[in-house]
């Protein structure tokens, strides 16, 4: 399986970013795309989780600013970055694993730098 994400870059506060992951190879179901983030200096941490089913998680930090979505034909996940803070400032990564079986693939990371 890999995963490759796509859409980070710079942007001012208050601006937006959409970001995309593809998955490709053997793709296991019923499944969970996600995006985590990570900071220098900190853990990496769930932005936003949503399920094969549709099922979504937000991180407290993003709720009513960021959304995610998933195209199940293209394995394709998004994340829609609205009012964007200095703090959101990191390097995100897309992840999918399993719901049933402990499984999980990590795409490369991409930049989000939200600065005036």
């Amino acid at each position: 399986v890999q995963l490759q994400a796509s859409g980070g870059g710079l942007v001012q506060p208050g601006g937006s970013l959409r970001l995309s992951c593809a998955a490709s190879g053997s793709i296991f179901s019923p499944n969970a795309m996600g995006w985590y983030h990570q900071a220098p200096g900190t853990q990496r941490e769930l932005v936003a989780q949503i399920t094969s089913g549709g099922n979504t998680n937000y991180a407290d930090f993003v709720k009513g600013r960021f959304t995610i979505s998933r195209n199940n034909a293209e394995n394709t996940v998004y994340l829609q970055m609205n009012s964007l803070k200095p703090e959101d400032t990191a390097v995100y990564y897309c992840n999918l694993r399993s719901i049933y079986y402990d499984m999980e693939y990590w795409g490369k990371g991409t930049q989000v730098t939200v600065s005036s």
